[in-house]
C-alpha cells in the first residue's frame, strides 16, 4: 500500500500486537479470491477502502509454530494505491498503530526479510509508475 504526495511516495506498515511492523493481512473467507481477501483486510484493518490496484507482488511463505503443530502460511500481495483517507487501526485484531513511511524508512522499520523483499519489488514498481496522476481505475 503506499501513497504519494508532492511527487514522493510514502508506505503503509501495520504495527500488530506482537510488535511487528508489516503489511495488513489475514485469511481468506471460504470461496473468497485472494485479491478480494486483500481488499477487504485492508479496509478491516486500516479503514482504507478506495484503493487502485497496480499490481501483484507475488506470494510469501513461511513456516510457523501454533500450540504445538507445524503450519505454513502463504500471503497474497499487491501494490494498491490509496490516495487519501484517515488511517484508523483496528485495535480489536490487535492492530495498534499505521503508519506511512518513506521507503527507506519503511524497509528499515518492517520486521522481517520476506516482506523487505516485497517492499522493495514495491518501490520499484512504484518509481516505474507514470508521474502522479488521476487514479487509472478502482477494481
Amino acid at each position: 500500500m503506499f501513497r504519494r504526495a508532492d511527487g514522493a511516495a510514502t508506505y503503509l506498515l501495520i504495527l500488530d500486537g506482537n510488535r511487528t511492523r508489516g503489511f495488513p493481512k489475514g485469511h481468506l473467507k471460504r470461496g473468497e479470491p485472494p485479491l478480494d481477501a486483500a481488499r477487504r483486510e485492508i479496509a478491516e484493518e486500516t479503514g482504507l477502502d478506495h484503493l487502485v490496484l497496480h499490481g501483484e507482488l507475488g506470494v510469501i511463505d513461511w513456516f510457523f509454530r501454533a500450540r504445538g503443530s507445524l503450519i505454513h502460511k502463504y500471503c497474497h500481495l499487491y501494490l494498491f494505491e490509496s490516495a487519501a483517507g484517515d488511517v484508523v487501526p483496528q485495535g480489536a485484531e490487535g492492530i495498534t498503530a499505521c503508519t506511512w513511511y518513506g521507503l527507506d524508512d519503511a524497509l528499515r522499520a518492517v520486521t522481517y526479510e520476506n516482506a523487505r523483499v516485497v517492499l522493495k519489488a514495491a518501490g520499484e514498481l512504484v518509481q516505474a509508475l507514470p508521474a502522479e496522476r488521476e487514479p487509472a481505475r478502482e477494481t
